[in-house]
Formats: C-alpha cells, structure tokens, sequence
C-alpha cells in the first residue's frame, strides 16, 4: 500500500504557479504560488474566463498574450498533448488598481488532464515568472547592453520569431488537414447505405498531423436480398494515401457488384493493386449478408477479423477466411472463402486496426478489449453501439490512426 496522500494538500502547496481551466478555459482552481505571483486572490481568479482574469494590456498596442496563450490552450484541446510556449511578454492588472498592468515575462507550458472518455476535462497551466532575468538581459548592469547580454537579446528576439513562424505553419497545416478531411467525405460517399436502416458507419480521421484518408468503408446491394460491406486500409498517409485509397475502394465496389462473391472480389482486387503504386500491403475485408438465407460470407486480406455479436453478449471472430495483404504474395493464388449462418438480431461489426491497435501492446489485447466492450453493448441499437464502442475503446476524440468502423445488425 502507498502513503494516503493528500493531492489538494500538495497542488496547494507546490512552489510553481499552477492554475486548473476547464475546456472552456474557466479557472477552476489555482495555486498559492499563483496567488502570489500575480497579487490575486482566490476568490478575484476562480469562476472567470482566464482571459476576462487576465485580459491584454490596452496600453501596449504590440500585446499579444491573449492571442499567444489562446493559439497555446486551443492546441492542448485539439492533440490532448502538453504545448511548451516560448517565454512570453504578458502584462498583468495590478491589484486594487482599476486599469493599470504591470510589465510581466512568463515562461508557461499548458498540460492537459484526460477524463474516462479521452477527452480533455481539464488544463494544467503552468508558468514561471521571468521577468526579473528577461530585465537584467534587456538592460546591461552599466546601461548600454554588453557582448553577452546583447547576443542573448537577439537569441531571444529571434525564438519569438520562430514561435510566429510556427503558428502561421500550423495554421496553414490545419487547412491543408481540412482539405484531406473534405476530400476523404466525398470519396467516402455511399449512396446505397442510404437504404440500410440498420447499419451504422463511422469515420474518425487520426489525431495530430495530415494523417487521414488511409482508411474506408463501403456499403453496396446486391441482387437476391444480398448487400455487401468492405473497409480497407491503405499503408501511409495523407493526401498520397487518399488517392490510393480512392482507387481500391472503387475497384473492390465495382469487383463486388460484378461477382457477389468476397474471395473473388478480393482477387480482382488484389491484382489491381498490383499496377497501383502505394497500394501494395493494403489490408481489407469483404463481407456479403445473403438475408433471405440468414449467411454472411467473407474474405479477409490481411485484415484484422469481423466480430459476430450475439443478443446474449457472446462474440464470434469471423477469422476463417484470412490471407494476406495486397501484393503479398509474388504468385496470384486464390484467396479463401467462409460463410457463417445468423440468426436475426445478431450484429456484424467490421473495422480498420486503428479501433483496437495501441503502441508497445499486442493485438490479441486490443482483440478482448473489442470483444469485451461489444458484449457489454450487444443489445444496443447500430448506432448507440458504434459510438459505445469508440467510447469504451478511449477513441471518441480520434486516435494515432484512422477509424473506420462498420455496425450491421442482421
């Protein structure tokens, strides 16, 4: 057993300046070290918008706190990772003085707090008061600046440089991730799935850099009562990888609807892939729902297995039938075929590996947790059962890889 610590006890007492915001950047709490660096008090902090708390200095017309420290908290929301700022010139009101502020240099790092569903519940804001180092750097001791003093003015003019050259980057990478993302939608289009009441579909682009439309799902009728549901996932990412993608999805639709038949459709596609630069060591699965004969028949390209899920919570891996990726193989050979009976109220999941996937942990791991959370969730309708999912897995908010997720209920 460890020592029954107590947090509140310690937070309070911790020598750095730390204050708590909410996602909507409410201060919720703050430190006694906070208090002192800034002459506030609890009661004057907690409750505000940080930025109602600590507005910019309307005197100083290159202010630009607000802007940096905003840009800052938006990231930790966005990536859900800590955003080390550069030391920033943050003037502050003074206390008991109505519209005066105080010359102040901060060196902060914004850190977030992760609740049961992986979002961000809270922010750590974290700063150090420099202002009496950036001062005695400004201003030599005998006034004019010296050597040293003068070359750590320049190295410190040009990291605020850099931190403006990195916000517009950053920007300019957010719109390029929108177009990819605009992109992915429209190539993702299913115009049949419109018809399927009972099957729900999910696309979560990755989170952090341009790493999206790697991933696809696709759902096509058939005649007889039979329809057809595939997802795939394309090696790589970004906007290469969206064309890639692109043509393999369309290849295996066209595939399916001339041959009805998984294994086949898997071939042809298989084949196509090999004139298709990018494509090789593409994953993904063809399933077919026959509903007048209650069978589900499917192949599998190296692709992580379909689940069958029973009212009563039981699972089954649909694993019989798996070869593979695209190219994997410097002869063509046959892929293989099985089929499994339903029974009406059973669900079909179908998925890309970035749904059970984690870093440093075997897959049979991310398997169970699967399996686990569908039992759990068996009799929830498709799409109270799709987003259960994502939630139980921790990826509501995306994670490191695409999502493309597939709920049928037969």
């Amino acid at each position: 057993m460890g020592p029954d610590l107590d947090y509140k006890a310690l937070f309070a007492a911790t020598p750095s300046p730390y204050l708590v915001l909410s996602p909507d950047l409410v201060i919720v709490d703050v430190n006694d070290a906070y208090l002192q660096a800034t002459g506030r008090s609890r009661r004057d902090l907690v409750g505000l918008h940080l930025f109602d708390a600590f507005p910019d200095n309307p005197e100083d017309a290159t202010a630009d706190g607000v802007e940096n420290l905003g840009a800052s908290l938006h990231r930790v929301l966005q990536s859900r990772s800590p955003d080390t700022m550069a030391v920033q010139k943050y003037d502050i009101p003074v206390a008991h003085r109505p519209g005066a502020f105080e010359e102040r240099w901060w060196s902060p790092i914004n850190t977030p707090v992760l609740g049961r569903d992986g979002r961000v519940a809270w922010i750590i804001h974290r700063v150090e008061d420099v202002t009496d180092f950036v001062r005695s750097r400004l201003t030599g001791p005998g006034g004019p600046l010296g050597k040293r003093e003068a070359m750590e003015a320049e190295l410190y003019a040009r990291s605020r440089e850099l931190q403006r050259l990195n916000e517009e980057l950053r920007q300019a990478h957010s719109r390029e991730r929108q177009i990819a993302i605009a992109l992915q939608g429209a190539m993702l289009h299913s115009p049949d799935l419109e018809r399927h009441g009972d099957v729900e579909v999910r696309y979560l682009p990755a989170v952090g850099s341009l790493n999206v439309c790697g991933d696809w799902y696709d759902v096509v009728d058939l005649p007889d009562g039979c329809f057809g549901v595939a997802v795939g996932d394309v090696v790589g990412h970004g906007l290469e990888a969206a064309t890639v993608m692109g043509m393999l999805r369309s290849a295996l639709s066209a595939a399916v609807r001339a041959l009805h038949q998984p294994a086949a459709s898997l071939e042809v596609l298989g084949l196509y892939a090999r004139s298709v630069e990018g494509a090789l060591a593409t994953t993904a699965v063809q399933a077919v729902i026959d509903t007048r004969h209650e069978r589900v028949a499917y192949s599998s390209a190296g692709h992580p297995p379909p689940v069958l899920v029973h009212p009563d919570g039981t699972c089954d891996l649909l694993d019989q039938a798996t070869d593979p990726p695209l190219g994997a193989r410097p002869e063509h050979v046959s892929r293989p075929h099985a089929a499994v009976s339903y029974t009406p109220g059973d669900t079909l999941v179908l998925y890309t590996d970035g749904l059970i996937e984690r870093r440093d942990e075997d897959i049979d791991a991310g398997l169970n947790r699967l399996t686990d959370a569908l039992g759990r969730h068996a009799r929830l309708s498709p799409g109270r059962l799709a987003d259960a999912l994502l939630t139980r897995l921790g990826v509501v908010g995306g994670a490191r890889d695409d999502i493309a997720l597939i709920v049928v209920r037969l």
